[in-house]
């Protein structure tokens, strides 16, 4: 199991890259895993600001659709969209080329609440 110790973690699977005010969000490689195979992923929340804890889309595998969630607070910039054409990109690089929105954050100090890879693992079991 990959769980890459520069980033931060949720108990619902994102996991969120911070470079400056902007970051990365993106599901776990234990998520894509417990998935299956990823056929879709939706986002419509690009250009709106949402909370901590909003859905900010959905990710769609063979058997199951699954709510994507803000691990913090921020506004969507932009959708991965190597994933319109490419959605196994979430299944064979979830932490590089399978990322799916990049936000501005608009609360960093919601980061600190985030879990560590340790602390991840320490969930997953």
């Amino acid at each position: 199991m990959n769980i890459p110790t520069n980033l931060k973690y949720t108990k619902e699977h994102e996991w969120i890259r911070v470079e400056g005010d902007q970051a990365y969000i993106g599901i776990t490689d234990y998520a894509q895993g417990e998935l299956g195979e990823i056929v879709f992923v939706e986002v419509e929340t690009v250009g709106e600001s949402l909370e901590e804890g909003a859905v900010f889309g959905t990710v769609e595998a063979v058997k199951t659709v699954s709510e994507l969630f803000m691990p913090v607070a921020g506004t969507v910039e932009e959708l991965n969209a190597a994933l319109e054409d490419a959605p196994e990109l979430v299944n064979n690089d979830p932490y590089g080329e399978g990322w799916m929105i990049k936000v501005t954050l608009t609360n960093a100090a919601q980061l600190d609440a985030l879990m560590s890879a340790e602390e991840y693992a320490a969930l997953i079991g």
